[in-house]
């Protein structure tokens, strides 16, 4: 009776300082965390309204005809009907741009592919978001704006079909270095802007021909469960970033792989001398990633190369296999640029480089404006990391931005080629229990 009584008691006990901890959560500028965060239910379609099976409705398993007209009169339909999911059944269904309407939801059965075209005159010209301006640009394979509570679930892929527009962009590059990524014209897989309390789970998003998901202005993101793949080889898949947030607030990264040709997550949200000004602009803000794994990528988390302002980004339990860099920040000097609040913690596995902070000069435009924007990086701590790498501090001086108050706490790190940390780059850098090459660091 007393050894039951007392396994009660220490099970309380854990409930009671598991539930205390998680309500002391918060951000790194000593905000809680909302329990938002803590709260998420699968998808369940039954709750989501009727369910139009696209094969209902004259759509046919074949990979090799176009039938955008038809799968979106199914989106039409359910949306005419008060709203409903979109349902691909297993087999590969080929298509150009579609758009998801208020109410409707997309869901993709196990074994489901939903392929993009590789012809581009597929996708529709729209007012759009891309590379941090607002403009006519393709639409991408699947698309939602202002549509709250959309949701896209199931063990189905988004297939980008991208094979086609690498070889034509490295082409062009070839004949053109100076071609910028939007010169050769390329779809994304996945766009959703103006959203609020939007869920993608479950789903394979791969080779997509530019960015793979794209969210702007989006508020209550949750990305779960998910595979994002763009190789790196034999054909270098370009700008294939997994996840881009532009001008996003309240995301929650959980337990997805990601492995893409440039970078995985991407914070944006604006470029040029006035960025800041531009209400088509914004910050992100309130971003947690966490038990998340990652392959080949140019880096795991980016601040840049179009964004004005990140703040109270948390990146923890994650796993690094094979990524050039873990934290880069690119410093355009043609854009006044805040990014600050960031941890990074309980970070394990092996990169190239550990932290890159270099100017990035890569096609910016002063817009007749004389002299570089000053921009700044403040209140960056990285813990609790063990990880092998050639470069721990990949870092150049510069007079372009401002480095202040970082800190590396309980790390043992192994450099390989590069294990210097030039603290006098940083203002207020604290250096606590940190071992590099066996070496403690003070």
């Amino acid at each position: 009776m007393k050894n039951t009584f007392l396994k009660f008691f220490v099970a309380c006990m854990a409930t009671c300082l598991s539930t205390n901890l998680q309500a002391q959560d918060r951000f790194p500028d000593g905000t809680a965390v909302p329990d938002w965060f803590r709260q998420d239910s699968p998808t369940d379609i039954n709750k989501l309204g009727k369910q139009y099976r696209i094969t209902d409705f004259n759509v046919v398993n074949d990979s090799t005809v176009i039938q955008t007209s038809k799968i979106q009169a199914v989106i039409d339909q359910a949306h005419q009907a008060g709203g409903g999911v979109v349902v691909i059944p297993r087999g590969t269904y080929l298509s150009g741009s579609l758009f998801f309407k208020p109410e409707t939801h997309l869901h993709l059965e196990e074994g489901a592919v939903l392929k993009g075209s590789d012809d581009i005159s597929n996708f529709e010209l729209r007012t759009t978001r891309m590379e941090g301006q607002t403009l006519k640009y393709f639409s991408a394979l699947v698309n939602a704006d202002a549509v709250d509570g959309f949701t896209v679930s199931g063990k189905g892929t988004l297939n980008g079909n991208g094979l086609r527009y690498w070889k034509a962009f490295w082409l062009r590059r070839a004949f053109n270095p100076k071609c910028t990524n939007m010169d050769e014209m390329r779809p994304r897989v996945l766009y959703v802007s103006n959203s609020k309390d939007v869920r993608i789970s479950g789903i394979r998003l791969i080779n997509s021909p530019f960015w793979t998901s794209h969210f702007y202005k989006c508020e209550n993101l949750k990305l779960v469960d998910l595979h994002i793949f763009a190789p790196e080889k034999p054909v270098k898949a370009p700008s294939s970033d997994a996840v881009d947030l532009d001008a996003c607030h309240n995301v929650h990264i959980r337990n997805c792989y990601m492995s893409v040709n440039d970078d995985a997550i991407a914070l944006k949200g604006g470029k040029g001398p006035t960025a800041d000004k531009d209400d088509n602009n914004g910050p992100n803000y309130n971003v947690i990633i966490e038990d998340c794994s990652f392959g080949f990528c140019h880096s795991t988390l980016t601040c840049g190369s179009e964004s004005i302002h990140s703040y109270n980004i948390i990146f923890r339990r994650n796993t690094v296999d094979g990524a050039k860099k873990v934290l880069q920040l690119k410093m355009r000097p043609d854009t006044p640029q805040l990014y600050e609040n960031i941890i990074i913690e309980d970070v394990t596995g092996n990169a190239a480089s550990f932290l890159h902070i270099k100017p990035w000069t890569q096609f910016f435009d002063l817009k007749g404006e004389k002299g570089i924007k000053m921009s700044y990086a403040k209140n960056i701590t990285m813990r609790n990391i063990k990880l092998d790498c050639d470069v721990i501090f990949d870092v150049n001086d510069s007079e372009q931005y401002i480095l202040s108050d970082f800190t590396f706490e309980n790390m043992t790190i192994t450099a390989s080629k590069k294990p210097e940390i030039h603290q006098e780059y940083i203002s207020n850098f604290k250096l606590k229990n940190v071992t590099v090459n066996g070496k403690k660091i003070k």
